[in-house]
């Protein structure tokens, strides 16, 4: 390399961490360093008062009157790849293997807290320079007087170095502070120091940044302090990079954060969660911010080509997902998980993202399919979908050419599921369908009834499922048993000989995902992440499926009351073995008989104790949750992968795959009025605005009724209400009738009323009444 090659570009910073593989020619690149600042002690090189809108100019020619020139021996740690370190637990991916069903499920969970790290050296630390009272009342002084000396030093001095940085938060600065629950440092002070610097002179934020530099320009030795920890954690936080010019110091500061060893990675993400929602969510919003503007500048001229700091991104993500780790670990979490997708990422090439995943897995190349979490809902679709349909048209291609090599001639119908079923032995004829062309599963559906002309063109297919659905989940089916007080089904714990009709529900669910259907379908949030557990079927067949981990909050989504009287165990404060005279047993009814089943060896004779009522009664809902069902819910699991078998599910959460198959409870009764198709009506019709004035003003409840009684589901799609295709058609008949519904095509058939107050009656009466599905 050059001299000239070593002199960083006016925008971009030389790197710190090593640069994509692309960029590398077969010989190993020198590391190259960020080169020093100039005191900030010193006067300000011209230019810097100028503001930030000329700041990256500014920094860069500062920057680059520093001799880049080092020794070979301190470029020897120079990686040869880029060098991305593993954060093992922050849903981070393995390599993909050629076969689908040799790959493992990442691991969502967050990083444990019994984790064992290093404990390292601390170093002697600067004397904290002033309390938060100090500096309150030092900024309060410089906005009376207009003199900010006082204020200026403070902040040159606090962020001069790591060192100091740590000093002057930290709440005590002879304690060691080496424990992940706490970083000792002082967040009411960190957050007081941010807020007003960025209401101080320009100079001074001058000052802060010029320091920032020169901290990350230092020649590490030797692993990193828990000072310099606390350093990355407080300047992390930092508002000024809300701010493009500042973008090029950000990136180098993520890229020495996301290249920390995994015990770093530890304390940082357990420091995190101890943010305050409204100091978090803006570090989460800055990332997404980062990413988005980096893809899509507004002004490219203001960032390197992407080709010069391809390492942005990665930094960045690798950045977000300690954040992620962090609000994993709370409970609730401190920002909904929907708050770390980036829509911005809906407008690249996704597949190209996926197929990049799926050949390089977490190595070598960088893709967002990485990073899951900040893939929204409706760009999961698009890659479940498009992957979807790439196998629908292998698996047909495969079955055309199979036959002409027999000299067959080809028949459209082969291309297709062609399930023919007859409405009275509905169930029976569609599991003997099914298993009959389980190889057919991921081919296009199309259903006939037997007897019934016509074509199906969606609405045949709705049709089955909601029928389908309706028969299997009654109550006197017994497959499932429906919880009034959480409004859900559950598995049965009954014992059979056959759980083939599991199967059944398991390639409903799946091929509804696979054929973009919504199903009405009631499971709790605990189903949905069993079915992930693993979301690819093991390729060992005695490797248990189904199994997860399972708390009170799973069990209270399913049985609430029996969920609360645990947790009033847990709480006893009396003697638990005198008082409640219990063992290590459960006793379930079946068939009108009482039986009993020990939860662990020997658990009839255990009592249930003060000191072991924790472990009765984590055995106690891993039994009813996990061990009573197993056999049904692994014949179900099974189903629902026979069809959905895809790399695509280790994107979801078991949240995401709920939204896929029921839809999203978020209605927007505006954006289907937008979306609305009129059949014998106009939108400018009387009849019309009265129905739009009376459904806008209905509560929640009955718009999710209304939605319900036209469509057979009251939730929305993932696409939104535009997807439902929703029409609204003339009905030709007496005002005395009720609105009648077609919920195979989504249509609401309205006669013409004459005034709203009618209309509404009406509707409310034929909403609220209508029995099932509303099906005619």
């Amino acid at each position: 390399m050059s001299e000239a090659d070593r002199v960083p570009s006016p925008a971009a910073l030389p790197a710190v961490a090593a640069t994509a593989p692309e960029e590398k020619k077969g010989k190993e690149p020198e590391r190259e360093k960020l080169p020093p600042i100039v005191s900030a002690g010193a006067s300000a090189p011209a230019g810097l008062d100028r503001g930030f809108k000329g700041q990256i100019s500014t920094f860069s020619s500062v920057i680059s009157t520093v001799n880049q020139k080092k020794e070979a021996t301190e470029n020897r740690s120079s990686p040869t790849h880029p060098v991305f370190p593993n954060i093992k637990n922050v849903r981070d991916l393995p390599p993909i293997s050629l076969d689908v069903r040799q790959k493992q499920r990442i691991s969502t969970d967050p990083l444990s807290s019994e984790m064992k790290a290093p404990v390292l050296p601390e170093p002697i630390h600067p004397v904290q320079p002033k309390t938060m009272k100090d500096f309150l009342e030092d900024v309060e002084k410089a906005k009376s007087s207009g003199d900010w000396k006082t204020v200026y030093d403070f902040y040159l001095t606090t962020f001069d170095s790591f060192p100091e940085l740590s000093a002057a938060f930290k709440k005590d600065a002879s304690a060691s502070f080496n424990t992940i629950e706490d970083s000792g440092i002082n967040a009411k002070f960190v957050n007081a120091v941010y807020d007003a610097l960025l209401n101080t002179p320009q100079d001074i934020q001058k000052t802060v940044l010029k320091g920032i530099i020169n901290s990350l320009l230092q020649d590490w030795k030797g692993p990193r302090t828990k000072d310099d920890l606390r350093a990355y954690f407080i300047l992390l936080q930092n508002p000024q990079f809300n701010n493009t010019s500042t973008y090029v110091i950000y990136a180098h500061l993520l890229r020495q954060t996301a290249s920390l060893v995994e015990a770093d990675h530890h304390f940082l993400a357990h420091w995190f969660k101890k943010l305050s929602q409204k100091r978090f969510k803006p570090l989460v919003e800055r990332l997404l911010q980062f990413i988005s503007l980096r893809l899509f500048p507004a002004k490219p001229e203001e960032f390197p080509p992407i080709s010069k700091c391809s390492w942005w991104i990665p930094s960045a993500s690798k950045v977000l997902a300690l954040l992620n780790t962090a609000n994993n670990l709370v409970h609730p979490p401190l920002i909904p998980y929907t708050d770390f997708y980036n829509s911005t990422l809906d407008h690249i090439d996704l597949m190209e993202e996926y197929h990049t995943w799926q050949s390089f897995g977490n190595s070598h190349r960088f893709s967002f399919c990485q990073y899951p979490f900040v893939i929204s809902i409706a760009a999961k679709k698009i890659i479940i979908q498009r992957d979807s349909e790439q196998q629908m048209i292998s698996i047909a291609r495969q079955s055309l050419v199979d036959k002409v090599s027999r000299r067959q001639r080809p028949d459209m119908n082969m291309l297709f599921l062609n399930m023919k079923v007859r409405r009275t032995h509905l169930v029976s004829d569609s599991l003997d369908e099914l298993t009959r062309k389980r190889a057919d599963l991921k081919k296009k559906l199309k259903v006939t009834f037997v007897g019934e002309a016509g074509l199906d063109m969606g609405g045949l297919t709705k049709e089955w499922f909601l029928l389908l659905i309706r028969q299997i989940f009654h109550p006197d089916y017994g497959m499932f048993t429906y919880h009034k007080d959480s409004y859900c089904h559950w598995f049965s714990s009954f014992k059979c000989d056959n759980y083939s009709e599991f199967r059944l529900v398991g390639i409903l669910m799946g091929l509804a995902v696979y054929n973009s259907i919504t199903l009405d379908i009631r499971f709790p949030p605990c189903c949905y992440k069993k079915l992930l557990s693993p979301p690819i079927v093991p390729s060992d067949q005695n490797t248990p499926v189904g199994i997860c981990s399972v708390t009170t909050d799973d069990l209270c989504q399913i049985m609430p009351e029996l969920a609360h009287g645990l947790s009033e165990l847990l709480s006893y404060e009396g003697n638990v073995e005198e008082d409640f005279y219990s063992t290590f047993q459960v006793f379930q009814e079946e068939f009108g008989i009482i039986k009993s089943y020990n939860l662990k060896p020997g658990g009839d004779k255990i009592p249930v104790t003060n000191q072991n009522r924790k472990e009765y009664v984590q055995l106690y809902i891993d039994f009813l949750l996990n061990k009573s069902i197993y056999k049904q819910f692994a014949a179900f699991y099974y189903g629902f992968h026979s069809v959905c078998a895809s790399n695509a599910l280790m994107l979801l959460r078991p949240e995401e795959v709920e939204i896929l198959v029921c839809g999203s409870p978020e209605l927007d009764m505006h954006a289907l009025q937008r979306s609305t198709q009129y059949d014998g009506y106009a939108k400018t019709d009387l009849t019309i605005r009265y129905f739009w004035d009376v459904v806008l003003g209905f509560p929640l409840d009955l718009q999710k009724k209304l939605l319900h009684f036209t469509t057979g589901s009251d939730r929305v799609p993932v696409g939104g209400m535009a997807d439902l295709n929703f029409k609204i058609s003339k009905n030709e008949t007496s005002t005395n009738w009720l609105p009648v519904a077609h919920t195979c095509f989504n249509q609401l058939c309205l006669p013409p009323y004459k005034s709203k107050k009618d209309l509404k009656q009406k509707l409310i009466i034929g909403i609220s009444n209508s029995e099932g599905f509303g099906l005619e």
